[in-house]
């Protein structure tokens, strides 16, 4: 099933996309099961980020290849860190390039949407936790990055987190093709078991130190192949049976 927060007539909804036809829901996604009966073409909303988390908490250095084309070691544990929620994107919606911040990069990835509370929770338990899965472009300043010796400026501009079309409620994350397209060519290719460390792990090492809750997100972490943006480029982030996430880029 295929989640979809949405604005239609200037209201912001939570439904359920079927096809071509959204059917509204009464409440959010994960506590709000029921349908309100209406019938919506998805061609008359206007697709919203699926969610408003409280937290969305990444992963560095989780494919080997993207770790050595950045002259990075593998860590040890995951390494976390937060993507401010100023930074959300909508699907459609334009990534604006800050013509100061030097380099700024694309990164698709995997993203696990969270579906309700743990804390210490293990990794054989950890995936009950997962609501669905959803698309997810890390938009980095890679000078900033590398300037600070930390990520929350580089990763934290407005439009730099791009996320959707929607949520597939799923919990089966292993054996997913990971592929992004700029302008048409494919940059990005790997597939969701080459993580170092597995969705249950990610889980299971956050809620050691943070309560997840509903809605939070995860960005599990970007393969090989990153690259710059720039004005009037066309960046997809596909992940094979969930969707593809569509954004352009302008100069700010």
């Amino acid at each position: 099933m295929k989640h979809v927060r949405y604005e239609r007539g200037g209201r912001i909804r939570f439904g359920v996309l079927e096809g071509e036809i959204v059917t509204p829901l009464a409440g959010d996604s994960w506590s709000a099961r029921g349908l309100s009966g209406e019938q919506i073409l998805l061609g008359q909303v206007r697709l919203l980020a699926p969610i408003e988390p409280v937290n969305i908490f990444c992963i560095g250095r989780n494919y080997a290849e993207h770790a050595k084309e950045l002259g990075n070691t593998l860590p040890e544990e995951p390494l976390v860190f937060l993507k401010a929620t100023n930074s959300l994107l909508e699907p459609e919606g334009t990534i604006r390039i800050p013509r100061w911040a030097g380099r700024v990069d694309y990164e698709g990835e995997m993203a696990v949407v969270i579906g309700k509370s743990c804390r210490n929770v293990s990794e054989k338990d950890a995936m009950d936790a997962v609501f669905g899965l959803t698309c997810l472009n890390d938009v980095t300043a890679r000078d900033l990055q590398k300037k600070d010796g930390q990520l929350t400026r580089s990763k934290s501009f407005d439009t730099f987190c791009p996320l959707g079309p929607w949520i597939l409620e799923t919990r089966e994350t292993g054996g997913r093709r990971i592929e992004t397209r700029l302008n048409g060519q494919v940059v990005q290719s790997a597939n969701t078991d080459m993580m170092v460390f597995p969705v249950s792990r990610l889980i299971a090492h956050i809620s050691r130190f943070a309560t997840l809750r509903p809605g939070d997100v995860i960005a599990t972490g970007t393969p090989a192949g990153v690259g710059p943006l720039k004005a009037g480029d066309r960046v997809e982030v596909e992940i094979e049976g969930i969707g593809v996430l569509r954004n352009s880029c302008e100069a700010e």
